[in-house]
């Protein structure tokens, strides 16, 4: 009974640390176009890496997308103005969101029924501890 105690105590104390939040949506720029918009959604002091990589720094966003027979990507994913500042942890200037970062790939359709997928890798750090690199799926029906 003790052990089954101690285990129950154990998992009541460990939790997963989720500070970054994703959701997801398209809007139609023309009848052939879209912009396939990202957005994340910040924990209050904590940080989510731009997708500018810096030597030596944090892992950078990055966002694959399966190819599609329905759309093709129009330039690269772009992404709303980071803060960028030099990182005594990391030894480099880094740039980096804090709240809210919004990331928005165009795409060029190919016909009705569009859906863009793929996964997204980032990494989270406050300014206690960086959490390991994470990866998120996604899936945005173009309406």
């Amino acid at each position: 009974m003790c052990g089954l105690a101690m285990l129950m105590s154990i998992g009541a104390f460990s939790q997963i640390i989720e500070p970054v939040k994703w959701s997801y949506s398209s809007k139609r720029t023309s009848a052939t176009t879209a912009t396939v918009y990202i957005k994340a959604i910040i924990d209050k002091g904590w940080h989510l890496y731009s997708q500018i990589p810096s030597d030596g720094g944090p892992t950078p966003t990055t966002f694959t997308f399966a190819p599609s027979k329905t759309f093709d990507r129009i330039g690269k994913t772009i992404e709303i103005k980071p803060i960028t500042k030099f990182e005594p942890v990391f030894f480099t200037e880094v740039s980096y969101f804090e709240n809210t970062a919004i990331f928005q790939q165009k795409v060029k359709l190919k016909g009705n029924g569009a859906v863009v997928k793929g996964k997204i890798e980032f990494m989270a750090c406050n300014d206690k501890m960086c959490l390991p690199t994470s990866e998120r799926e996604f899936s945005i029906k173009i309406k």
